[in-house]
């Protein structure tokens, strides 16, 4: 079991695949991209097969498969049938943009893959369009449909921008009214690349559910795990539910359950801290088992009580990078 130096249980890894993503999203990336990680840099199937059974070892009985957008890499489903065959881990999930799904759908679902979290800031193609510059539109579409109605656990992942989708906060919960599908609106996060900085924002977890309690008042807060992220709501009449990440406010640290691992191989223990060791140089080297082990340990016992602290381990430079090398 791995407990961090504020006795909090780490049980969900958060593992990412790849920093590289097919979408251009604005709030994400500058419109050129960034500059992506060299293969040889990156960990192999192979060795995050090897990662993940040791950190599995370790206690962690949840993984959630990030990016970058995770299907881009070809191999990716190697893994994932891995991952399937370890003993303690009782939770995979993927979160991705949906635009290359499709043909995985089917194995997913055999492999019993079922937690899918789709990342989707509009139902309004234009407006989609303009966010993720890419013309995707439909893919994404058919390819949530499809998710939903073969039975899959679907969350849709909601970053509410500024001047961009707030006029589809209301829209997408009228439309996924009559499924079983979580909708989670998330604060923005200044994770862009460094294409905008700031230090405060109008749309926060008060003012999303401010405007949402307009057109549905009549709404019940539901319970939620301790380490659950999300604040959860259900509105009468609805199939589905709704949930606001205070990602920027950052009010559920106190209980934080999650540790981070990049597709460089980088240990990140809080999203607004910096990495406390890397991995990669570990798992090509001997007596590999061991040391990540030690690594691991090493890290979880000096992570910050909160985001505000993290960030203040790098104040100046947290927000150059990029969420897609970040790892979600």
């Amino acid at each position: 079991m791995l407990i961090d130096n504020h006795n909090r249980k780490i049980n969900y890894l958060r593992l990412a695949v790849t920093d590289r993503c097919n979408l251009r999203c604005n709030y994400c990336m500058p419109s050129e991209g960034i500059d992506f990680v060299k293969n040889d840099k990156l960990l192999s199937i192979k060795e995050l097969i090897q990662v993940s059974r040791i950190l599995v070892d370790q206690g962690i009985d949840k993984i959630r498969i990030t990016g970058g957008e995770p299907f881009v890499r070809k191999d990716l489903m190697v893994l994932l049938r891995e991952l399937t065959k370890m003993n303690g881990l009782d939770d995979i999930s993927v979160t991705t943009n949906a635009t290359l799904i499709g043909p995985y759908i089917d194995e997913l679902k055999q492999l019993g893959i079922k937690n899918i979290n789709v990342s989707l800031d509009s139902i309004n193609r234009d407006t989609f369009e303009r966010i993720t510059r890419r013309n995707q539109f439909d893919t994404v579409h058919n390819n949530l449909i499809r998710l939903i109605t073969e039975g899959f656990n679907v969350r849709i992942n909601f970053i509410v921008l500024d001047g961009q989708n707030e006029q589809d906060i209301l829209p997408i919960l009228e439309v996924m009214k009559h499924y079983n599908v979580s909708v989670r609106f998330l604060e923005e996060m200044p994770f862009n690349g460094g294409s905008k900085n700031f230090a405060s924002i109008k749309w926060n977890y008060k003012a999303i559910l401010e405007h949402i309690n307009k057109e549905y008042p009549d709404f019940e807060k539901l319970e939620s795990p301790d380490t659950s992220t999300s604040i959860n709501y259900k509105i009468k009449g609805h199939k589905g539910t709704f949930g606001i990440i205070p990602s920027f406010s950052r009010t559920f640290c106190g209980s934080c359950n999650r540790l981070r691992v990049t597709a460089t191989g980088d240990v990140i223990t809080c999203l607004y801290g910096k990495p406390k060791t890397n991995l990669r140089d570990i798992v090509r080297s001997n007596s590999a088992e061991e040391n990540i082990k030690s690594a691991i340990l090493t890290a979880i016992g000096s992570r910050a009580k909160t985001g505000f602290d993290a960030q203040k381990e790098h104040s100046t430079t947290v927000f150059d990078n990029s969420m897609t090398s970040i790892g979600g």
